[in-house]
Parts: C-alpha cells; structure tokens; sequence
C-alpha cells in the first residue's frame, strides 16, 4: 500500500525523482546538475512509479502507468548583443538622399525571444547626417558633398529586448564619391616659365575622364593667347633696320618710324610706346618725313612693310585713314602713292608718271581682310613689281580683290611731301594741313626702294619667339593627328584612343627662345568635343583655362673698358691709315643674381649671397659719338674698312656727329670691329685734341652699356722731344682694375694718365718721385740678396727673412704649413718689381748710385752681426 519509488525513463535525463512520503505517494522531481537554456530549452521524458512490493526482499513490485513529463527551462539574460561584422564598409555619390546606404546586424545568444531578438541599434557618434532604424538600416539625413568631407566614420550600437547594450560597439565607414563630371583631371592652373629654360611641359599629368561614356573618338584645341603681349606675341624688340639685316633681307630698307633722335625727329611729336617703338595715332596726328630721306623715284620694284593694329573707323561714314602718303606738297592735291584703309579694306594707291604711253595703268589696289579691323597686331608687307602687287599679311600671300586703272599723273615741278598717319593737301584748300587721319597703331614702317622681299626673309621678320611645342614627336601614338597654326600659338589634335590622346596632350609644351622675354601672364585655353558611339546626347568637355607666367630675366650690366686717353704725334695722324681709337676695347655683360644658402643655419646668418656672372648675348648697336665740335669734313674723319663688316649681321652710318654700327651680332663682333675704327686728321694744326663717347645697347636701347669716353691728345712737332720722355713714364699703367670672370681669367683695363705739354713742375715732381722710390727699393732689393746669399740651400723652399728691417708678429695658433702657391706668386711679383725698378735706377746720375752704396755696406755689417742669432731663431716658410 506504499510506494518507494519514481523512476524516469529517457536517455540520461539530468533529473531525477524522489520519495517525499510512501503513504500519500507524494515525490520531487528535481535537477541533477544545472540546467542551461541555451544548451536545451525543453525536456519531455515518462515516469513511473513503483510499490514497495511483496517479501522482504522488495520483489515482485507493481508500477503504475506512464504519465508524460514536459518541462521547459525559463530563461535569464545572461548575454549582450554582437555585431556579425567588425567594421562595415558602404560608398555613396554625393548629391544623394539613399533610402538605406547599408544594413547592419547584431546577434545575442540568449534562447528566448525576450532575451535573443535585437529590438533596437543607435548611432554613437554624434553631429553625423544620419539615422539607422530597427532593422539596422542606415540612412543619410541630408545630401553629402565629396568636397566638404570624403568619408565619415561613425559608431553604432544594439539592444536587446531586455535593453542590455552591445559590449563593443562597431565601426561603420562611409565612403562619398564625388558625382563622375567628365572633363580633364590633375592640371595646374598657374605654369612658371623661367628665361631660358627651354621647353617645359604644360600639363605632365593630364588625363581625361570620360565616365565609362561610350567615347569613339576626341577632337582638342590647345591655344596659347598672346595678343596682348608686344605686337600679337613675343618677338626681338630690335630695330627694323637690324632685324632685316639679321633675317638677310637686301639692304637699303628706310625706316619712317624710327625712335626719335636728334638725326630722327620727325616722330617726336607722335604718341609712342618706347618699349616697343610702337606709335599710336588717334586721328589728329601725322608726321612729316623730311626731303631726301626717301629718293623721290622708288622705281617699279619695291616694298612697303608695317605692323599695324586698327578697329573698325568710327563715325556712319567711315574717312579713308591713311598710313603711308606721297601728295603734292602745294599748289596741287595730287596723291603720287598711298596705303591707306578705307571700309576694313587696305588700299595701295600706285599713281605712275606720264610717259611715251598715255593709256590706262593699274592704280588702286584693293584687299579685304577681316584681320584690318579686329584690333590685333599683323604684320604686312606690300611688294610691288609694277603692275603686280602682292601683299604679304603674316606671311600668307593675298592677291587683290579689285584693280582699278587711272590715267597716268602729268609730270610738274610740284614738290611732294611723303607723310605717315595721315595725307598732306598742299592745294585745294586756303592753307596747306593734313587730312584722312589713321586712327591705330603702326610700327616698324619702312619703305625699300628697288627691290622686294622673299617669302622668306617676310617670315623670318614676323617670326614668334615664343608658342606651343610637342616634345619627341616621334613617340605620338600613330592614331593622334596633330596640326599647328603658322605662328604656333594654335594646336589641334584629334584621336579615337583616350590614352593615347592623354600621353599626346602630356607632351605638349611651351617654349620661348628669347634670352630676355617679355615678362607676364601667357593666357591657355584648352577646349575640346567628344564623338559618342551612335548616341544622341554626348558627354561635354568643359574648357580649360590655365596661364603661363613668364618671370623677369636677370637684367644684364654692359661695361666698356679699354684704354681712355692717350697721345700720338700728329704724323700719325695725318698718314693714310689714321690712328686707330679703340685698340683695346672690351665689352663685358655681367648679370647679378641672388642665392639662396641651402644650409638653414647659414640662411640665419646670411640669407642672400650675390653671385656676379658673365653673361654673353647680342647687341644691336654701338655708337661712337664726338663730344664737343663735329668733325669738320674737310680736314678729319672716322674711318672703318667695309671688310672688317663682311660675314657678320652688321652695317655702319659714318657722319660728322660720329660713327654708328648696328645690327644684331656678339659683343665679340662688336669689339673686333671698333678695334678697327680709325681717325684721322690732316688739318692737325687747328687741333690739339678730341673727345669721343662709345655707348653699346641690346635690345634696342632697353639695355645700355656705360658712357665710355675717350680722349686723344695730338702731339705737335714742337713737343715731340716731349713725348718721348712720357713715353718712358707711362710704359706701366698708372692702375689695374681687375674684373674676375667665372673661368678665373683676369682682363686688365689700363687706364694711362698722360702729363700735360706745358706743365714742367709735374715734370720735376714726377722725376723727383721716381727717383725716391727706385733709391728705397734699392736697398731693400740689396738686402735681401745679401741675406739670400748667406742661406742658400739651408732650407730648399723656405725663405729666411732679414729681421733686421722688420717687426715680425707670431700668431701662435697659425698653422705652420703654408700654401706655396701664393708665396710664390709673391715672390715673383717683388722679383718683377725689383727688376723694373733696378732698370729705372741705372738711368740715374753716378753720384746717386755712390750713397746706395754707403747704404748697402751698412746693411750688409748689420746683417752680419745678426747671423747667428737667426740660425736659432724660427725660419718662416
């Protein structure tokens, strides 16, 4: 009636059940070991229970019926919230609201839903553009900008149900890409350009971006904007007249517009730029050309050339504006020849004179050009060859639209007046004035009569010095087609492979071959179109505008050195070949520059050393001028071989006011041939002496040399005796200026001072002073024989001073080793010395060499007492 026992039936169930009360039947399930949820939430097993049974022995129990058992293990949050993933990555296009940039997700191991389930994530960081949601979808709470920031790095967070929090909260990175905008990518906006560098690259790591657009084939313009520099771009700021000469143009070319001067002062009333001997004309200017500059018969072949830059006329009406002119110059209103500009066209007036055949001739030569009228610089040239005219404009020929025929001009004895900037009416009106004002710019305006120019020598004149330039053309890709304009300021290239067109565009540089370019801004425009394969809308390419800065070339120091006063008997003067003036000259360019010490502890103690180097380039003109009176052409002249000019760009003008030599060449050319310039005079009577000036500019005065004057004393026959005791006192310079070169060569520039003719007390003084000085060196030089004598071989390369005559300080921290170099050097300018002055001394009378004789015995006993002291004494090197 008691029952003992419960027993479980089920594979090692960790449970177990007891008896609590045999009589009522009352038992415990319980544990045997701790449960855990997460290994297993729920157990179903089936008990049973048992008697006591029958005997002693407990056999032949009964047990009752199965009853089920099911548990379920509660459970208890015991575990946090982790993320899948340590950092979690997402890339965004600026510009965009995203409904979700990402989703993250966190897991917890505890094993009910209460406790497992994530209810909710959170943001960490804070002041970020955005939000995540339940899910764990993060979200921009405003458009991103690539500029503003390119990535954000924020914190999130997870809660359970139980709202226990994640214990390591994850890294989520946010990427924002900029929106793809096709277009060149990684150029500078700003290219320096030092003077001399050569050609450098514009854009050495361009490269397009196209946006994965369906590109066939690319078409790009690169223009290099310079018509605000000089006339249209960078040219030689030479002389026309030198500049001819330099391209090998044919002589005898007159230049109208020359920069003012006292020998050219018809331009000195015209607004002028001198920088550029530009002249401006505003419509109520023009100049007079004076009789005999230009012959009056030009002949049937010859050439106008100009620079000119004009704008549309003002006014309805527009007047005819006049360049160049050749009228009456009174009585009549008779135009002989004109180039004027007429209604944007450009109009040469050829009106011939009057001969056998009285028949209609060609007259008026018509062009139309848009270039008259666009406000930038163009060269022309007008070549005639009578009845052809042809006009060059920057080097491309233009033949004339219309030609017009007139009656030839009846011949008068009516002077003519040749005009630039306007006409002269000298008839027709009450008083002679000008008329068809220019209104624009002219320059370099010159008139060569009986001959025209080459195509040739017409590009070398408007040659560019600077413009676009591709680097090794040979390694363009074979598909690139490549074109340039005539002055190279334009370059277009076209290819179907974008690499290709990117390396192309790499290599494209800018260059400038002037040793002084013009400072300033250089203007880039880059434009380009894209071809799309079959698509209706295409990808644009916006332009680049970029700029080149040219820097200032270091300004260039000219010096003129040489000999700058001497005298010559007036037989030399008045033979055949003269006395030549400048035997010795030597022009010099120096440039000063500033460097900077790369040691920084030197740049505290000196930040600027001033480095002075010698520079060649050209000059353009030297100028020999008289000073004083001109040279009377009937007794002196300046002279100069024609021959000594052959094989160098130079030509020479000889008046009474001087000698002038230009055009561009070395300064070695220059000094070879003033170094044959020669003056004479056979009327030496009337003249003691005459001064001249030489004065050297590159660039056509903008750099100038020094004022070198030269004084030339002509020596008559009463002071002839004279000259021959000056010549022995000035056979050395009365000083040495030395001027170090970068090689390390020295030039001397001597400068002799020669005594004036009547002045006999500096004779005396002079006579007097040498005389001192050669009697002082005498005894020093004696001594310092007698003492060498005495020592000879005691040490081979030292040299034992006589401290007889000296004080000699000892620097007790100096070396004793010496360089050799300088002692030597030394030695054999004191040998150099003693010799000159030993030579001086034996023209002197017998009773001064008897006291230097007395002298050098007492020296000699002085020094012999003191031997034996100096043996033990310190022997200096």
């Amino acid at each position: 009636g008691e029952i003992c026992a419960f027993k479980i039936h089920g594979q090692e169930m960790p449970f177990e059940a007891v008896v609590l009360n045999k009589t009522s039947g009352e038992g415990r399930l319980r544990a045997k070991s701790p449960i855990d949820c997460e290994l297993q939430k729920e157990y179903t097993f089936i008990i049973q229970a048992y008697d006591c049974g029958s005997g002693p022995g407990g056999t032949n129990w009964k047990k009752s019926h199965k009853a089920v058992v099911h548990i379920q293990v509660k459970d208890v949050n015991e575990f946090s919230p982790a993320f899948k993933e340590r950092v979690y990555k997402a890339t965004v296009t600026e510009g965009k609201i995203y409904d979700s940039i990402l989703q993250v997700e966190a897991i917890d191991e505890d094993c009910s839903p209460q406790y497992s389930q994530i209810c909710n994530y959170e943001i960490v960081t804070t002041d970020v553009p955005f939000a995540i949601d339940r899910n764990g979808n993060i979200r921009n709470t405003e458009k991103l900008s690539y500029d503003k920031q390119h990535q954000y790095e924020i914190m999130v967070t997870a809660f359970d149900c139980g709202q226990k929090h994640a214990t390591e909260d994850v890294l989520v990175r946010v990427n924002v890409k900029p929106v793809c905008k096709p277009g060149w990518q990684d150029w500078n906006k700003r290219i320096e350009y030092r003077p001399g560098s050569g050609s450098i690259p514009l854009f050495p790591s361009i490269h397009l971006e196209t946006c994965d657009g369906p590109v066939s084939s690319i078409h790009t313009t690169i223009e290099l904007q310079t018509n605000y520099i000089g006339k249209g771009c960078d040219r030689e700021t030479y002389s026309e007249k030198s500049l001819q000469k330099l391209c090998g143009a044919s002589s005898g070319a007159i230049d109208l517009l020359p920069s003012p001067s006292t020998t050219t002062n018809w331009t000195a009333g015209l607004l002028m730029d001198s920088n550029d001997i530009i002249f401006k004309f505003d419509g109520k200017q023009g100049a007079k050309i004076p009789d005999g500059i230009v012959p009056k018969n030009l002949t049937d072949q010859f050439t106008i050339t100009l620079w000119m830059k004009h704008g549309p006329s003002p006014g309805l009406r527009a007047e005819k504006e006049t360049i160049l002119c050749n009228s009456d110059k009174t009585e009549m209103n008779r135009h002989h020849y004109a180039l004027y500009v007429h209604n944007c066209r450009l109009v040469f007036l050829l009106r011939k004179d009057f001969d056998q055949a009285d028949t209609f001739r060609p007259a008026e030569f018509h062009w139309k050009l848009d270039q008259i009228c666009d406000k930038e610089w163009h060269y022309y040239v007008v070549n005639v060859e009578f009845p052809v005219v042809t006009l060059y404009m920057d080097g491309t020929t233009y033949e004339p639209y219309l030609v017009t025929n007139d009656w030839p001009i009846h011949p008068s004895h009516i002077a003519m007046q040749l005009t630039v900037g306007a006409c002269w009416q000298g008839g027709e009106v009450t008083k002679p004035r000008f008329a068809q004002y220019f209104h624009g710019s002219l320059a370099s305006l010159t008139i060569r009569p009986g001959k025209i120019e080459s195509q040739k020598v017409i590009s070398c004149l408007q040659a560019c010095k600077e413009g676009l330039d591709i680097n090794s053309l040979e390694s363009l890709g074979q598909g690139i087609k490549y074109h340039f304009n005539p002055s190279q300021s334009v370059l277009v290239m076209e290819g179907d492979d974008i690499e290709n067109i990117n390396q192309a565009l790499r290599k494209v540089s800018y260059i400038n071959s002037r040793q002084f370019p013009t400072a300033g801004v250089r203007r880039l425009k880059v434009s380009s179109k894209v071809q799309c394969f079959g698509e209706d809308v295409c990808i644009s390419i916006p332009d680049i505008d970029a700029y080149v800065m040219v820097f200032q070339a270091n300004e260039p120091k000219i010096t003129i050195t040489g000999m700058d006063h001497f005298a010559r008997p007036a037989a030399q003067f008045e033979s055949e070949r003269g006395v030549i003036l400048l035997p010795d000259i030597r022009i010099v360019s120096t440039v000063t520059k500033m460097e900077h010490p790369v040691d920084l502890r030197e740049y505290d103690r000196a930040s600027k050393q001033v480095v002075v180097e010698e520079m060649l380039h050209n000059l353009d003109f030297c100028d020999v001028l008289v000073i004083g009176a001109e040279l009377d052409p009937e007794q002196e002249c300046l002279e100069l071989d024609h021959g000594e000019l052959q094989g160098k760009h130079l030509d020479a003008t000889n008046s009474t006011a001087g000698y002038s030599i230009y055009g561009v060449d070395s300064m070695f050319s220059y000094e070879q041939v003033l170094r044959q310039l020669r003056y004479r005079n056979w009327g030496t009577s009337a003249t003691s002496d005459r001064k001249f000036r030489v004065k050297c500019s590159e660039l056509n005065g903008r750099y100038t040399s020094n004022e070198f004057n030269l004084e030339v004393n002509i020596l008559h026959s009463s002071n002839s005796n004279f000259m021959d005791h000056v010549n022995h006192m000035i056979v050395q310079p009365q000083f040495l200026q030395s001027v170090q070169h970068p090689e390390g060569s020295v030039s001397a520039v001597y400068n002799s001072v020669v005594p004036s003719v009547a002045t006999i007390v500096i004779i005396i003084c002079v006579s007097i002073l040498v005389f001192v000085i050669t009697l002082g060196v005498y005894r020093i030089r004696t001594a310092h024989q007698h003492s060498s004598a005495e020592h000879e071989g005691a040490k081979e390369n030292e040299m034992d001073w006589d401290d007889s005559a000296l004080t000699i300080t000892v620097n007790p921290m100096e070396k004793y080793e010496k360089p050799h170099q300088t002692e030597e050097e030394s030695e054999e300018e004191d040998i150099d010395d003693e010799e000159e002055d030993t030579t001086s001394a034996e023209s002197d009378d017998s009773e001064e060499e008897e006291e230097e004789e007395e002298e050098e015995e007492v020296i000699v006993q002085k020094g012999d007492k003191q031997n034996a002291t100096r043996q033990e004494q310190l022997e200096w090197d």
